[in-house]
């Protein structure tokens, strides 16, 4: 870790500009073609699982986790996480995913998944998804489709398609 003054709080609306203009440097244009991103479109993160990375009063990290489904099991997809590419080797990252693991297993959540490279995620405790038990609604490369277990046996019996899920729809 660093020995910046580093501040992991949850995200507020002021702070949407600031994110949006980290994924715009983070990911570019060509983001909201991406399956992972097509599965959040209009549906918000959840509040109490988004948070942001601070030096000082400078954003320089974000997470989010929205929910989604697999099969009929819920589920929460992690991401985007972005941190600023001058902060990127310092654990801002990690920080963030481990305060978010954290939160969403204390609020008895059971699943999170992502689309990601397994080496980096793997410190965090995911693994790649066994074959044939999510099916992604977009081209994804199957071995950077990760999850991790936040109880026992979560996994056991989860299979099917991966879909957005709408918290207070009608």
């Amino acid at each position: 870790m660093t020995d910046l003054p580093l501040t992991v709080r949850h995200e507020t609306p002021a702070d949407a500009a600031a994110i949006e203009k980290l994924h715009e440097r983070a990911f570019g244009p060509g983001r909201y073609a991406k399956t992972a991103y097509r599965l959040r479109e209009g549906v918000a993160p959840i509040a109490s699982l988004s948070f942001v990375a601070l030096v000082g009063t400078l954003v320089v990290g974000s997470i989010r986790l929205t929910p989604i489904t697999i099969g009929q099991t819920p589920a929460l997809l992690l991401g985007p996480l972005a941190v600023e590419q001058a902060f990127s080797l310092i654990g801002i990252g990690m920080s963030l995913i481990q305060r978010a693991v954290e939160t969403a297993k204390a609020e008895g959540h059971q699943l999170i998944l992502l689309v990601g490279d397994e080496p980096y995620y793997s410190r965090a405790g995911f693994v790649v998804m066994p074959k044939g038990r999510a099916e992604m609604p977009g081209p994804v490369d199957a071995q950077r489709v990760l999850v991790l277990e936040l109880v026992p046996d979560a996994l056991a019996n989860v299979a099917g398609p991966v879909a957005s899920l709408r918290l207070n729809a009608a």
